[in-house]
């Protein structure tokens, strides 16, 4: 009897420690994320970001400025290498040909672009 009573409190003070991690993680200490980046995103949602440059460019038809926002994604590559890289992570998670078509309008658009001191805002 003294060995089931052991047992039980040892799982109900695992239990109660569970329940006062998840609410000290959620309610009583969240993690909050304030002005990140676009370059802190996991890579599919990096690929999403130049999708919606692409969307945005279609409308606008201003490379400067679709160039400028893909620079947020970081300075270690070009805006034409993050459109590449957004490309090929776009076939590898089966988006639609239209997508894909739109992300190839703005490489195509950013490969004949030179940057320029008034192109950027």
């Amino acid at each position: 009897m003294n060995r089931v009573v052991r047992i039980v409190a040892f799982l109900l003070a695992i239990f109660v420690g569970i329940l006062a991690g998840i609410f000290y993680g959620w309610v009583a200490n969240p993690v909050r994320y304030v002005n990140t980046t676009p370059d802190t995103l996991r890579y599919d949602y990096q690929a999403d970001f130049v999708l919606m440059i692409a969307e945005i460019y279609q409308q606008e038809d201003n490379i400067g400025l679709a160039a400028h926002r893909l620079s947020l994604l970081g300075s270690n590559e070009t805006p034409l290498r993050h459109v590449q890289i957004a490309i090929e992570t776009a076939r590898k998670l089966n988006y639609s040909s239209q997508d894909i078509d739109t992300l190839g309008k703005l490489s195509l658009a950013m490969g004949d672009w030179s940057p320029t001191p008034e192109a950027t805002p």
